[in-house]
């Protein structure tokens, strides 16, 4: 079955090779596994990948025999601060924001990609203060100056980008978006992690009733576990996710390609023993998309 794995799920810096070697000695050793990549490599950092570099990647994939689904976007190193952000107010850093995605773009062109790159944007949550509001759709009117000047570079290469939900997300950012922009350019990543975190008040996470209304937009998937109490990226069956209705809606949404997952060691029973890890990770994906 092929299922995607997101390449962080030990490291998410220094040299690729070593996560993607991994993978493939799991595969070999069990007889299956990990297919397609979700690339997580610097995704929150402000690193620019040269075209050498994505040549080395490519010959990376070739040899161990994996295929690139999409590319984790970066909002820059600080997020919230003052550098290389898409929906930074200050224009220069704004533009600067841009290019670094402009970059992730041409990545997945280069690299053969047959999915979206993955960005996070300014969110707002039950219980923010008006203050932090305000500051959120300010960003938004940011966000909305790059989004208009990535739109010819997406429809160019046919790279879209998936607009993830934060955690404690209420979706308002996300859905007054997709209102404004075509679902053919700019869609849905449903983190189920973030989806699944209880709110802060103590009431149950309303993430896959918020995903339910936007099945339409659905265009990337950062799949992991958690017991409701925080973000923990483990693997399938860990945690409290609802795993049928999960990959139910899925299957009756527009997205078009393989399950992937979002996954790390750091929660599990193997942290820092990466064969074991990838094989029963495998195992417990296969499990909750076949139900």
């Amino acid at each position: 079955m092929d299922v995607a794995l997101a390449t962080d799920y030990f490291t998410s810096g220094g040299d690729p090779e070593l996560p993607l070697r991994y993978i493939a000695e799991a595969r070999e050793k069990a007889g299956q596994g990990f297919t397609h990549l979700h690339w997580c490599h610097q995704w929150n950092t402000d690193h620019f990948y040269t075209f050498d570099e994505m040549v080395y990647i490519k010959r990376l994939l070739q040899k161990y025999d994996l295929k690139l689904l999409d590319i984790h976007g970066t909002d820059g190193s600080i997020g919230w601060g003052p550098l290389c952000c898409w929906y930074n107010p200050q224009e220069v850093y704004r533009k600067q924001g841009v290019d670094i995605v402009k970059n992730r773009i041409q990545m997945v062109h280069t690299l053969e990609g047959t999915g979206t790159v993955m960005m996070h944007i300014p969110s707002i949550g039950r219980g923010d203060s008006e203050e932090k509001i305000a500051e959120v759709w300010k960003r938004v009117d940011a966000l909305r100056k790059s989004l208009d000047e990535l739109m010819p570079v997406c429809e160019a290469l046919g790279v879209p980008l998936a607009l993830e939900n934060m955690a404690l997300d209420t979706f308002e950012v996300l859905e007054k978006i997709f209102s404004e922009y075509p679902a053919e350019l700019v869609g849905l990543c449903y983190d189920a992690g973030h989806g699944n975190i209880d709110w802060k008040d103590g009431s149950e996470a309303t993430g896959m009733v918020d995903l339910e209304r936007n099945l339409d937009r659905l265009q990337a998937l950062h799949f992991h576990d958690n017991d409701g109490s925080g973000d923990k990226h483990q693997p399938p069956m860990y945690g409290t996710i609802d795993w049928k209705r999960l990959c139910d809606n899925v299957r009756k949404s527009a997205y078009p390609r393989c399950f992937s997952f979002e996954m790390a060691e750091g929660n599990t029973p193997f942290k820092d023993k990466h064969i074991e890890f990838l094989q029963d990770a495998y195992e417990r994906c296969v499990k909750v998309i076949s139900l």
